[in-house]
Parts: C-alpha cells; structure tokens; sequence
C-alpha cells in the first residue's frame, strides 16, 4: 500500500491512525518476531521521550533456544549507513540504565507526529532525548512520514545525528521521508533508508544488541492500521491531489 500523503488532512486524523499503527506494530513483534523472554509494549515511559513502542528483555527461560527465528545477524542494507564513536567521558562514566518494572528496556520505536515538529522547542526537545536513549544504551528505531520543515531542513534523521557527529546530511528531494535505525554501543550506527508518498515502506531493523536485530514490518503492520482506520476519513487521503 503506497505511503499516504498525511500533511492534507488534521494531526488529530494522523494521530488516529498513529495510535492504530503502533498497536499493530506491537502485535506483530509479540506475534513471534521477538526472541524469547523479549516482548513490545505500547506507550511505556522509559526514562526518555515518551516512546510508541518499546521492546523489553526478560531472562529468557531455562532451556530456551538463544535468538528466535527472526533474529538477523548480517548488517541491513539501507540507502545510508554512518558511524560515530561514543565520547570517551560517557563510556568512562557509570552509564545509565534505563529499566523498567517488566524488564529491562532495549529499544524504542517512534513514529514521528505532527506535534513533535511544530515547535522549535518541540523538534530540538525529541532530538535530544532521542540521542539521551541513544547514550544509554538503547537502541532507537525512528519512522516519520512527514517532509522537511524549517525546523529539519534535512529531516529528522540529522536532527539526532547532529547531536551524535556533526557531518554532513543532505535529504534527497524525491525522496524527503526518513525512516531510521540505530544501533547503541562503544559506537553508534545509523541506517537510514528514504521514501517518498506513494512509495511502499521496506521493512526496517530493530536492533536487540549492537549486531542482532529483527526487521519491523513497517508496511504490513501500515496496511492493518489503514483497513482500521475509519472509511469516512479516509476520502481526502485516497482522492488524486489537486492540480
């Protein structure tokens, strides 16, 4: 299903079907994506940015398998792959954890809305609690269907690696849609892929550990939401854009 153009309808729609989608997201990784003793969980307050989707580990059961069935071990393949090594104060540092009552949280997956770039304030306030996840260790999946504004000229992805390495970034115009990966360690790596409305969404990583990652199912877990979403709302995102 093509990627739907989102800035022609309210945020309050977007936030609709933004709330269908990560539910549907969450599903599908608890849907046996994950490997044993990790699971999602949605709208949990880890210590940083309020995220959409968190994955927790638990010690995984005696005798079980280590991994699962869809745990990747070779690197994904991305449009754009960068790195940067951790400031040496951090590694130095008693590094925070970032726990919760159910387990330990390993990742963060959020889906960029209208409200977190609406702002100055807004934009630099998700920025740095996005690379405050990253620092501690954990590792950051980040979706946003929105173009660049003002406010990220080259889309979010360099708003946060601003904020890891300063180097340059330039979004291509036919595709200003950014999806993110990024995994967390002695060095932070980011694999980021571009799509454009119209286009299908690749599935993208969820890193578990600096080299082990399941692939999200961005575009099925889309397609879900989308047949929840109310048909009667759905008019002015089907409808050809005006000439």
């Amino acid at each position: 299903m093509p990627i739907h153009d989102w800035t022609r309808v309210r945020a309050n729609r977007f936030h609709d079907f933004h709330k269908r989608w990560m539910i549907a997201i969450s599903n599908a990784l608890n849907a046996g994506r994950l490997p044993p003793g990790s699971f999602a969980m949605v709208e949990q307050n880890a210590g940083g940015p309020e995220p959409d989707v968190i994955t927790l580990d638990l010690t995984p059961p005696a005798g079980s398998a280590p991994g699962g069935v869809a745990v990747e071990v070779q690197p994904p393949k991305t449009r754009f792959v960068t790195r940067a090594e951790t400031a040496s104060y951090a590694r130095k540092a008693n590094r925070i954890t970032i726990r919760h009552p159910d387990g330990d949280v390993v990742a963060v997956i959020e889906i960029v809305s209208p409200g977190n770039k609406d702002s100055r304030h807004a934009i630099r306030a998700f920025a740095r609690k996005a690379a405050a996840l990253l620092q501690a260790g954990v590792h950051l999946s980040i979706v946003d269907l929105f173009p660049p504004s003002r406010r990220d000229p080259q889309g979010i992805h360099k708003v946060i690696w601003d904020r890891v390495r300063d180097e340059p970034f330039t979004l291509p115009t036919d595709k200003p849609l950014t999806l993110a990966a990024y995994a967390a360690g002695t060095e932070t790596v980011a694999y980021v892929e571009l799509v454009a409305v119209g286009d299908a969404l690749p599935d993208m990583p969820i890193f578990l550990t600096t080299d082990r990652y399941v692939l999200c199912p961005l575009e099925a877990t889309y397609q879900t939401a989308w047949e929840q979403f109310p048909a009667p709302l759905k008019g002015p995102l089907e409808s050809p854009p005006a000439p």
